[in-house]
C-alpha cells in the first residue's frame, strides 16, 4: 500500500529517533501500536454489524467485493470464458439458441 522498503524504514526511525528521542521513542511506538489495534477492532465491529444488519439473504456478501477493481475483475474479465462457452453451444445448433429444433 505504502511501498516502504528497508531505506524508507530506517529513515523513518531515524527522525523518530531524533523528533522524539529515545526515551519517548518506544512510548510512541506502542501508542501508534495501540491506535492501530483499535482501528483495526472498529473496522471488523463495523463490517460485523453491517453483515448483521443486511440479513440471511446476504450471508455470502464480500465488502472487498464492493472494491470497483474486483467489481470489473469478477463481472466483466470473468464473463468472456462463460460467454464463449455459451457462444459455442448456439452456434452448434442450427437455429442459434442453444435449443433443440423440433419438427412440426
Amino acid at each position: 500500500m505504502f511501498d516502504l522498503s528497508i531505506t524508507k524504514l530506517l529513515v523513518l526511525a531515524v527522525l523518530g529517533l531524533v523528533i522524539f528521542g529515545p526515551d519517548q521513542l518506544p512510548k510512541m511506538a506502542g501508542q501508534l501500536g495501540r491506535v492501530i489495534r483499535d482501528l483495526r477492532r472498529m473496522a471488523e465491529k463495523a463490517r460485523a454489524d453491517l453483515t448483521e444488519g443486511l440479513g440471511p439473504e446476504f450471508t455470502d456478501f464480500d465488502i472487498a467485493d464492493l472494491n470497483p477493481r474486483s467489481l470489473v475483475r469478477k463481472h466483466l474479465l470473468d464473463a468472456p470464458g462463460d460467454a464463449d462457452a455459451t457462444d459455442t453451444q448456439a452456434r452448434s445448433h442450427p437455429n442459434g439458441t442453444g435449443d433443440s429444433v423440433t419438427a412440426s
